[in-house]
């Protein structure tokens, strides 16, 4: 059955979303206003009757002195990855990207390839048997996304990092996710490490307290963020950048965006933002001060986080990016080392992929992006 392809409005977009247990919150279309410096574009496919069957947030940033255009689909398309006719899926959106001006499109197929739980990871890294997660058997994996990669890859499709004219992945390939679908509370926490569950309690019996706030607290929070960036040397986004994405999440949905703040005798001491589409709960930004952090604020926060996703009802709460280092010498070993104490599971998705619509401007970008 052929599909077609084509422009599609906010609310068709968005009707698609709700259709769905869950889209990447970079593929809604408000996601499209949070990233106000590239233009948007809804994209959908229909089936022979009409029906939306697949649905897409395009981001182009034009090049410099040209009207040429890099168009990217982080964490999507939203669309049937294990058909076995992909082509009849991408080979329109391709058309139609030229059509617009494109020279390179980037995509992140939402598709899982293995996961790890908790435990296998620590006992690998207890034995100092594996220096990465794929050195390590993992605990799942997902056929079908071998199958992905491969049909990908003859239809001419680059993968970043294996080596070819790819930017990289922008979005994190592996990141640390609490499943919550099956599970009551008292089992998510009978999950955490012995480390997390007396943290909480540390931070229940010091008087921390968790609130939600509000657009007026984003001030509190972006202090908080500032301190963290001097603390691991990031360069951080402006207080306005998190006005802009408060006032387009909830715009589109109320739920979509929150705000918590952990406080301790009336100071706040850790902050952290929530996005929701769907089933799927994101742990986005997270912020702390440099002082008092014997109360244990951050952990504070991130329970009462679960808890309010397994409230809506979110089948897991996904903490973001980890690096897949098990090197505890490594730099990058912290990122993992403390999201594994909520005993969820490491999770690799399928990665970035480019496609050069003119190979002369994409070796051009590659260039200048490995350069910077």
């Amino acid at each position: 059955m052929s599909l077609r392809l084509g422009t599609i409005s906010r609310e068709e977009h968005l009707a698609f979303v709700r259709s769905r247990p869950s889209v990447s919150h970079m593929q809604v279309p408000s996601w499209g206003d949070v990233k106000s410096e590239w233009r948007s574009e809804s994209v959908g496919w229909t089936d022979e009757e009409g029906r939306t069957v697949g649905a897409g947030l395009v981001l182009y940033r034009q090049l410099p002195r040209l009207r040429r255009f890099l168009a990217y689909l982080p964490e999507g398309p939203a669309i049937d990855w294990f058909d076995p006719d992909l082509g009849r899926w991408l080979d329109p959106l391709l058309a139609h990207l030229r059509a617009k001006g494109a020279f390179s499109v980037k995509m992140g197929p939402p598709v899982v390839v293995r996961r790890w739980d908790a435990p296998v990871i620590k006992d690998a890294i207890a034995g100092g048997r594996a220096r990465r997660l794929r050195d390590v058997e993992p605990s799942w994996y997902e056929p079908r996304a071998f199958d992905v990669a491969e049909r990908l890859r003859r239809a001419g499709w680059l993968q970043g990092e294996d080596g070819g004219a790819g930017f990289g992945d922008v979005q994190p390939r592996y990141v640390f996710q609490v499943p919550l679908a099956n599970r009551s509370l008292d089992d998510v926490q009978r999950g955490f490490n012995q480390l997390w569950r007396r943290n909480i309690k540390r931070a229940e019996k010091a008087g921390v307290e968790v609130v939600r706030g509000g657009y007026d607290d984003l001030p509190v929070f972006h202090d908080l963020y500032v301190v963290t960036a001097e603390r691991d040397r990031f360069v951080p986004r402006p207080l306005s950048y998190f006005q802009g994405m408060w006032k387009a999440l909830t715009a589109e949905d109320p739920n979509r965006m929150r705000l918590y703040l952990a406080r301790h005798e009336g100071e706040a001491l850790a902050a952290t933002t929530m996005l929701t589409v769907g089933e799927h709960v994101w742990y986005s930004y997270g912020a702390s001060a440099d002082h008092r952090r014997e109360v244990r604020p951050s952990n504070a926060v991130q329970w009462r986080m679960m808890r309010d996703a397994y409230a809506l009802g979110a089948t897991v709460y996904d903490l973001r990016g980890i690096s897949d280092t098990l090197d505890e010498n490594d730099h990058l070993f912290g990122l993992i080392q403390f999201k594994l104490g909520t005993g969820g599971q490491a999770t690799e998705y399928l990665g970035e992929w480019d496609f050069p619509l003119s190979k002369v401007l994409h070796k051009a970008l590659d260039l200048y992006m490995s350069r910077r």
